[in-house]
């Protein structure tokens, strides 16, 4: 990979632009957020991961969900423009298309499929090279049928989730 970008930032563009598996956007940058800067919610990490979930949310038709995340989302851009155009990304074209994407939330019109505008040419050859590779075609469409794409949170495997939350709920009661 370009050691310019993480290979956590590349996986999710070829994800974001080709299968349009947002659920696993988020899981990507949320774990190399984790690793890098969790203490930070404003960072442009979270900026990306609550992009994802907005268009997740959207694409189900949770409109309120996508608009509250969408929001966020815009707030962390417009704050970090250096850090968009560091990630090979226009951010005056990125907010722009938030605000658009927004809007249209806003008025209740269905999920559509964007684009991030990209505008280092390696950045977007290496994310396109790793989406062929994973088997997607860049610029595809949602594919509005495949149910373990816009269901994926109701599909997986949550045992590790119950049992942290379980664990942590007995630390907190260890020391009441």
């Amino acid at each position: 990979m370009n050691c310019l970008y993480p290979s956590e930032y590349i996986h999710f563009l070829a994800h974001f632009h080709g299968d349009r598996d947002y659920f696993e956007c988020h899981e990507l940058l949320e774990d190399y957020w984790k690793k890098t800067d969790s203490r930070n919610k404003d960072s442009i990490w979270v900026g990306f991961i609550l992009l994802s979930v907005s268009l997740y949310h959207h694409r189900r038709k949770n409109f309120s969900g996508a608009k509250r995340t969408l929001a966020k989302a815009i707030k962390i851009f417009e704050l970090q423009p250096d850090s968009i155009t560091k990630l090979g990304v226009t951010p005056v074209g990125l907010i722009h298309l938030l605000h658009e994407q927004l809007s249209s939330l806003q008025k209740g019109e269905s999920y559509r499929s964007i684009s991030i505008p990209i505008c280092d040419t390696s950045l977007t050859e290496l994310a396109k090279k790793t989406c062929e590779q994973k088997g997607f075609i860049w610029g595809n469409q949602s594919d509005m049928t495949n149910k373990f794409i816009i269901d994926r949170h109701k599909l997986r495997d949550r045992t590790s989730i119950v049992q942290e939350r379980l664990k942590s709920l007995k630390t907190r009661k260890g020391s009441e």
